[in-house]
């Protein structure tokens, strides 16, 4: 279930299971705080060449998006047909490739202009992208990560994601940092960092009380949203409808490996 206004109780709770004995778990530091829109239904994001790109969904109000980084404005923005729920995005080369939720379609775009190039189709749900340099890297909502080949977007693998207490499930948007996936486990406050050889759950990262009970005066949904510069080594995410976007790093939490 993608479309989950969550209430402030349920958002503030971690509303996933603890780490697994040996399994290292990270708290956060906030070192910068941005304004983000409070309409976005955030699906997608990345960071490139100084600007934010973010992708929205619901049917009808689905979106793609060039943000500028410490002011929240939309400098660019391209309205995705109302039948389509917008998902992930990720960057190729001149191209920005899209997913959607449901409809087993994708669309690839300009990635300066957002002119539509054209469609691909894939089987199953939709849900996050993004790449390591050789190839797409896909979520569906379930413990698997699908691999794609960038030129043709045929599948060439897919690994089932593992901890030590079995599948992780829900596996959302994603982030490729440092050599490992981030994936956002959806409707939880938790994030997985995960190898992507083996399909094993490295660490897990636990951002609650990110969003303060003061920015939850208005509807807000679930955490979703990472993205890294390598240049720089920052480290963003937010959530869907939140009113901010977080720069933090990772702290090792004591007691954990």
């Amino acid at each position: 279930m993608r479309i989950l206004i969550a209430v402030a109780a349920a958002v503030a709770c971690a509303c996933g299971p603890a780490s697994p004995a040996g399994t290292p778990e990270y708290g956060y530091d906030v070192v910068h705080v941005y304004p983000h829109d409070p309409q976005a239904y955030t699906q997608g994001l990345f960071y490139l060449n100084g600007v934010m790109f973010e992708s929205t969904g619901l049917n009808g109000e689905s979106s793609i998006r060039k943000v500028r980084l410490e002011t929240g404005e939309v400098l660019q923005k391209h309205d995705i047909p109302e039948q389509y729920f917008g998902e992930g995005i990720v960057n190729w080369k001149d191209r920005l490739l899209e997913i959607t939720w449901k409809s087993e379609v994708g669309f690839i775009y300009d990635l300066n202009s957002f002119a539509m190039r054209s469609q691909f189709m894939y089987p199953g749900e939709g849900w996050g992208l993004t790449q390591d340099g050789k190839r797409i890297i896909m979520s569906d909502g379930s413990a698997q990560l699908r691999f794609w080949d960038p030129e043709t977007l045929r599948e060439t693998g897919r690994i089932r994601v593992i901890d030590e207490s079995g599948p992780v499930e829900q596996l959302n948007e994603l982030e490729w940092i440092k050599g490992e996936v981030y994936a956002n486990v959806y409707q939880t406050n938790r994030i997985a960092r995960i190898d992507p050889a083996t399909g094993k759950v490295a660490g897990w990262i636990d951002l609650t009380g990110l969003l303060s009970p003061a920015d939850r005066v208005r509807p807000v949904d679930v955490l979703n949203g990472i993205a890294y510069d390598a240049r720089t080594d920052r480290l963003w995410v937010t959530g869907k409808l939140w009113p901010k976007l977080f720069e933090i790093k990772l702290v090792r939490k004591s007691g954990t490996q």
